[in-house]
């Protein structure tokens, strides 16, 4: 099926137009077939979208993905609406990478190679800035052919490591491997500083709260109305990334917390970009409480929690304790909005089936439930069992951004960009009253 953008019908001349390409594999697999993510995904780094190709297959082809005849059917799309890249909505492999692009005449990237050009794009922190290039280096790594053609071929002699007969995808390999060295080398050293952070924090007791949620489900927007915070927060897909903490003051309990945003999760997220960026995620994995974000008015409410968890368990997160923090309660139409404001959902299946997860909806633009979001998280808190981590010198090598106060700024405080929903790791059982849970489906 083919349909061509009506949205996008004049880009700016500044703006690459786009060819976007989704093929449906079944066999459970995630598919999504308005493609709306990965516009999102193109428009954020800087692509317009002018058509949009989805194809089903059995299996991927071997040499094209998709077929010599759908490659054909995309190569006279890319000549009819002068195209400048096609992109895939799922991962490639270097040799269909450069088949298809022998064949279709552009450049074609997937979902993986976008996702690290936006993360490049929008690190701000010394250590945002090598995590993602680490991921980036070891996905070009693979995809070496044509990559670097900029670089001059060596000649032989005393001291130098290459011979005129080496070829040039050799020294590029070799530059690349030394650079990732250099990298992990350096990112060592960063997260020394961060456990030396932690340790501190760890030594006066603060309980920890953590923003976690999918791209885009407002985790920045609530984090500033929380604290009063001036992060970063825009309706866009990875707008930073590099987690803030500030100090959250809750009149209930009389006693600050440490409230940190981090970075958003997406389907697919690339597991590179998940090692990568352990040392930020760590953020999540230390925390004593998180408050999942979950966009309330989104349509796959649901598949975009049972990604977050799975991230969260890839991490070792999964066991912390949880609030269902149902966001964009504005955006919810009269008879989508809940009768009670404050309930509780059940998992179901899995290693924590049958738990229990309070659940709270709120407005962060508009500031409705968010006293009742703090009073639940002082009550939690005061529950809580004391921290084993209090007096102790926990060394892990994660990232502790910044320091508790709200006034000690960290080594990479920016934010991450209004980020999504987070879903505990197995879909909460569907509500009887479709009053009760917006779209009728429950978390």
């Amino acid at each position: 099926m083919t349909t061509q953008d009506p949205t996008h019908s004049t880009p700016p001349p500044e703006a690459a137009r786009a060819i976007l390409v989704g093929v449906d594999l079944g066999r459970g697999e995630a598919f999504d077939p308005t493609l709306d993510e990965l516009a999102l995904l193109a428009e954020s780094a800087g692509d317009t979208p002018v058509a949009r190709v989805v194809a089903k297959r059995k299996a991927p082809d071997a040499a094209l993905f998709i077929g010599s005849g759908k490659a054909d059917e995309i190569k006279l799309m890319v000549q009819a609406l002068g195209a400048h890249t096609v992109l895939f909505d799922q991962a490639i492999s270097p040799a269909q990478q450069r088949n298809l692009e022998r064949h279709l005449g552009v450049p074609v990237a997937d979902r993986t190679a976008l996702i690290l050009e936006i993360f490049a794009a929008r690190a701000q922190s010394f250590e945002g800035k090598l995590q993602v290039e680490l991921a980036r280096l070891q996905y070009l790594s693979t995809r070496l052919v044509r990559r670097w053609s900029h670089l001059e071929r060596q000649s032989g002699g005393i001291g130098m490591r290459g011979g005129p007969g080496e070829r040039q995808i050799e020294l590029d390999r070799r530059m690349i491997d030394d650079r990732i060295k250099s990298i992990k080398e350096r990112l060592k050293k960063v997260q020394k500083q961060r456990a030396t952070q932690r340790r501190a924090r760890a030594r006066n007791g603060v309980f920890r709260v953590s923003l976690v949620g999918y791209t885009n489900a407002g985790k920045s927007t609530l984090f500033n109305a929380l604290t009063k915070a001036k992060a970063y927060a825009a309706n866009q897909l990875f707008a930073t990334l590099d987690t803030t903490t500030r100090s959250l003051y809750l009149e209930e309990a009389g006693t600050s917390v440490s409230l940190s945003d981090t970075v958003g999760f997406i389907r697919d997220l690339p597991h590179k970009l998940v090692e990568a960026f352990k040392a930020t995620l760590q953020e999540a994995a230390d925390a004593d409480l998180l408050l999942h974000v979950v966009d309330a008015a989104s349509p796959v409410l649901a598949e975009q929690m049972e990604e977050v968890e799975r991230v969260l368990a890839e991490i070792g997160a999964h066991h912390i304790p949880q609030i269902l923090v149902y966001n964009k309660l504005d955006l919810l139409e009269d008879n989508q909005r809940p009768r009670q404001l404050q309930d509780w959902l059940t998992r179901v299946g899995g290693e924590h089936g049958g738990q229990r997860l309070p659940r709270i909806f709120v407005s962060a633009v508009q500031g409705e439930g968010l006293d009742e979001l703090r009073a639940m998280i002082a009550s939690l808190m005061q529950a809580a069992p004391v921290p084993e981590y209090a007096g102790q010198e926990t060394d892990q090598d994660g990232d502790r951004d910044a320091d508790q106060d709200a006034d000690l700024a960290s080594e990479d405080g920016t934010t991450d960009v209004d980020d999504g929903d987070l879903n505990p790791q197995d879909p909460p059982q569907d509500r009887s009253d479709p009053q009760d849970h917006p779209q009728g489906r429950a978390g």
